[in-house]
């Protein structure tokens, strides 16, 4: 039976995937990668931790023995990712791993986002590496847009730079259910899945839905990328993350985060979870 590895296994996405393959396989037959262990004793009985750091290969080398297949979850370390990424590819070829299944980024081939260029590193260096592989290439997160709509409710606006630009995000919960099928059933090796929401929206219309279910008037304010990036330094992010996080807003206005191929749905076998049951909950809560 193979065992499973799942990199950061601790983090949001990682442990979704977790307890979604322990109801589907053994827990016996799953692994997950940490950096500290203490950080996961939640995880569950049966579930192997192994200690390891992408930025330490010994420790990578050590955690890869026996394991059949890989989930490889993007590094949250941007500018630091493509090595970090590498060091797990190499450690999995030298302990025999069998396929690696890497979460990737939206069209990242051809996407303007600052997070592309990593990812398509990444994907270069699996395809060299010999190993079997799947590219899952997630789009937005929903829950992206969590503290935007907290702000929204407290402020009355809803501000960035993406213009009308849709994005077609879906939920953490949703991209771990397609893991989880890529990681647990065959066919799917060499493929490249584009993975985002059945539906799509503008942040204009996220504002509508936002005040459709509090009753608030909620507007859209669209900002030069400048004013935006320094709104965001003025709640307190760094200046660096700022810039980012408008330009990310310049890429969704030219459609980089937009996709209407349902590859996300046809894989798990269920919609997306829409925007109006994201949007309820996050105004609930």
């Amino acid at each position: 039976m193979n065992r499973i590895l799942i990199t950061g296994a601790t983090g949001h996405l990682g442990r979704l995937v977790v307890n979604k393959l322990k109801q589907k396989i053994s827990p016996e037959r799953i692994v997950a990668l940490v950096r500290s262990a203490e950080k996961a004793a939640d995880i569950g009985l049966g579930v192997e931790i192994k200690e390891g750091d992408y930025n330490k290969p010994e420790t990578l080398n050590q955690a890869m023995k026996g394991i059949d297949i890989l989930l490889l979850i993007s590094s949250s370390e941007v500018g630091k990712r493509a090595e970090q990424h590498k060091n797990v590819i190499d450690a999995a070829k030298q302990a025999g791993v069998k396929r690696i299944v890497y979460t990737s980024l939206l069209h990242a081939d051809t996407s303007s986002l600052s997070l592309a260029e990593e990812h398509v590193a990444t994907e270069a260096d699996l395809k060299a590496s010999g190993i079997a592989y799947t590219i899952l290439r997630n789009g937005w997160y929903t829950e992206n847009y969590a503290d935007s709509i907290q702000g929204a409710l407290a402020s009355g606006a809803i501000i960035g730079s993406a213009g009308e630009g849709k994005i077609s995000a879906a939920t953490r919960a949703d991209y771990a259910d397609a893991a989880v099928i890529v990681l647990t059933t065959e066919g799917h090796e060499g493929k490249t899945y584009e993975l985002a929401g059945d539906e799509s929206f503008s942040l204009r219309e996220l504002a509508a839905e936002i005040s459709r279910q509090s009753g608030k008037d909620i507007s859209y304010n669209n900002l030069p990328e400048e004013v935006y990036a320094a709104q965001l330094v003025s709640f307190g992010l760094s200046e660096e993350l700022a810039r980012a996080i408008a330009g990310w807003d310049l890429g969704i206005a030219k459609g980089d985060l937009f996709d209407e191929s349902h590859q996300l749905s046809k894989l798990t076998g269920r919609p997306a979870t829409p925007l109006a049951a994201f949007v309820e909950k996050a105004v609930k809560s």
